[in-house]
């Protein structure tokens, strides 16, 4: 349908004159014929015929400028930009510096700037500058744009970026196109799509390589039966833990529209059937290019669908606290532009957004741009610079965990069907500054008892924050207990591990600034049998006090939600310390820190009759107090069940 809209728009700004009109740069009678023959062939879409009669016109006569421009639109209707560019240069040769052809330099002006050759464009308007363009003219913002551009151009080529861009081992480039690719966190799985052939019908398929043991890549093979089928399965995205994957479909499935986004999710080794995300993410219009937030949580997509800002647009949606997709937001204009918006990649920092761009200053094409999100407002998109981005077309982008490593696809272009495209790895530069570099967590869940791996819900908090809600929620895997997670830095981190039928557990640590190592976390959960017991490594007390930090409510909360989703047991609040000072003073400290904990559950709506407090001094060490850190691990606070 665009294609289609498109091609009239063209024929309109053609402005295609009746037959019989006798305005011609030529006198050529047979030229004249054979011209107005192309007229009336181009009405009826006969594209290769009219060219045929257009190019008769001009070995007729050479300085024939109306066939000359006629062919140059032609040309550039079927993409032949070599050829558009020399029936334009004709025309410029035939009456240089012409004023009823003036808007001629405008377009090869475009012409030269998107083939890379600036200083070309830069001579074709300043030409036009000499000739003037009114004010009110519809080629005037489209002018001032050019000049913007091949300003921008030709100062940053000055400046170029050191990326050292090498192609992807031939194992992964084994097919005729490989494009749009996504990597796990650890950058050890590579997914993206590919096809063996150039043309819409040949299968188009999303596969995946992983890394073995020694850092090399293996053969990459198809994701699932259950997500390829005989048709086309196009760009996908991938949680950071890889089980969570959205990926494009256009038929064969059921749809809400042309093309719309389905998910999957990986148990163990094998992916759920793909469910279509529905009318809150998907719309009649074209919905296609996800890019997944690290939690899986936020979903951005482009489509086409009206409300937006230009052409193709970056709409957002968010999965609420019931597990639903909320209905998709448009970015707005600080992001989208009047026109193409695409393929963007969020980063698992989650506040940097990449996507490509026709609409800011850039190289030509689309230009691939970075936005930060600052106080819930995005900056002004920025420029990747040369040469990430060149005269041609930089659509893909990923950018790894740590920010060093940069993939995107190159397109290698040859006589239709041995056109390539090929993925690409290379350096991101230092100099593109990516806020709040991240590390990431993982771990295993398991039964306390029978040593099994355990499917848990696992949430992380900011203890300096005070709000009450989780930065990321997300689950260990059913079949193997793993899990796999991203932490901002600088945080103060609070995880909580929580399954039904057992007593969750808690962890608290420092995220370190330019700490690039992981960070593993086994949990063992334990049922909720009378005797068992678990500590509360997130409740904090002033020094030498029993007063509570508010660091302390994110985890006396959680004990509350505990409490009353089970109103069926009793708990002992048992407070511990260390050696430091007399017995007597431990004891009574021990006594008072349990009390303000039972004190805070009371007063927040806890029943009375379902808690116990006492206090064990230093008579209960975990280890032995032999320093500080064997002392901060006897100061505690423990809850067991009583029945």
């Amino acid at each position: 349908m665009k294609h289609t809209l498109y091609i009239l728009a063209l024929l309109f700004a053609l402005s295609i004159p009746a037959a019989g009109q006798k305005n011609y740069s030529t006198k050529n009678k047979k030229a004249i014929k054979l011209y107005e023959q192309a007229n009336l062939l181009l009405r009826d879409r006969m594209f290769t015929d009219a060219i045929g009669k257009l190019k008769q016109a001009v070995e007729k006569d050479n300085n024939f400028i109306e066939a000359h421009l006629r062919l140059a639109f032609s040309y550039e209707l079927l993409r032949n930009i070599d050829a558009q560019q020399y029936h334009l240069e004709q025309v410029v040769r035939i009456a240089p510096k012409s004023q009823k052809y003036k808007n001629v330099y405008y377009s090869l002006g475009k012409v030269y700037f998107n083939r890379g050759q600036y200083e070309k464009a830069r001579e074709m308007t300043d030409i036009l500058d000499t000739l003037g363009v009114a004010s009110n003219s519809r080629i005037k913002p489209g002018v001032e744009l050019l000049k913007e551009n091949i300003a921008f151009a030709i100062e940053n080529i000055r400046h170029p970026l050191e990326i050292d861009p090498k192609p992807m081992p031939d194992i992964i480039n084994s097919f005729q196109l490989q494009y749009f690719p996504v990597l796990t966190a650890d950058e050890k799985t590579i997914i993206y799509t590919a096809r063996n052939g150039t043309t819409y019908r040949d299968d188009e398929n999303i596969v995946i390589s992983i890394k073995d043991d020694n850092g090399n890549w293996q053969a990459p093979f198809s994701i699932s039966s259950k997500i390829n089928s005989e048709f086309n399965e196009g760009t996908c995205s991938i949680s950071a833990d890889g089980r969570i994957l959205i990926f494009t479909s256009c038929e064969g499935r059921k749809t809400v529209g042309g093309c719309d986004l389905y998910i999957t999710y990986k148990s163990g080794d094998e992916w759920t059937i793909p469910q279509n995300l529905g009318r809150s993410v998907n719309s009649r219009s074209w919905d296609s290019q996800p890019a997944l937030s690290a939690d899986g949580r936020t979903l951005y997509f482009i489509s086409d669908r009206g409300g937006g800002y230009g052409k193709r647009d970056i709409w957002m949606s968010r999965k609420d606290a019931n597990g639903n997709w909320t209905p998709a937001i448009n970015l707005g204009p600080a992001i989208n532009t009047r026109e193409d918006e695409v393929s963007p990649f969020i980063h698992v920092n989650g506040t940097t957004l990449f996507f490509a761009s026709k609409g800011y200053p850039g190289f030509g094409g689309f230009d691939l741009y970075k936005s930060e999100l600052v106080n819930s407002a995005w900056t002004k998109p920025e420029n990747l610079g040369y040469p990430i981005n060149t005269a041609e077309d930089q659509v893909s982008l990923f950018v790894s965990t740590n920010g060093k490593n940069g993939y995107y696809s190159y397109e290698v272009k040859g006589d239709g069907r041995n056109d390539r495209s090929l993925l690409y790895t290379f350096s991101f530069p230092e100099d593109i500054e990516i806020s709040n570099k991240t590390i990431y967590l993982t771990g295993f869940v398991y039964d306390f008892e029978t040593k099994k791996p355990l499917e848990a819900k696992i949430e992380v908090y900011n203890l300096a924050s005070e709000e009450d809600t989780p930065l990321t929620i997300f689950s260990s895997d059913p079949v193997t207990g793993k899990y796999f997670s991203i932490l901002p830095e600088n945080k103060r981190i609070a995880l909580y591990v929580e399954r039904e039928g057992y007593l969750f557990e808690s962890r608290s640590f420092e995220v370190e600034e330019n700490n690039s190592n992981s960070i593993r976390q086994d949990f063992y959960l334990k049922t909720m049998k009378a005797g068992n017991t678990v500590r509360l490594n997130n409740i904090f007390f002033e020094f030498d006090s029993d007063r509570l930090t508010d660091e302390s409510k994110t985890e006396l909360n959680k004990v509350v939600r505990f409490l009353n989703s089970n109103p069926d047991i009793k708990i002992t609040i048992s407070g511990h310390t260390d050696d430091v000072g007399s017995t007597e003073y431990n004891q009574r400290l021990s006594e008072k820190r349990a009390k303000a904990v039972y004190d805070f559950l009371i007063n927040h709506g806890i029943e009375p009759e379902k808690l116990t407090y006492k206090g064990y001094g230093e008579s209960k060490p975990l280890v032995s107090n032999t320093d500080e850190k064997s002392r901060q691990m006897n100061r505690r606070i423990e809850f067991s069940i009583d029945r």
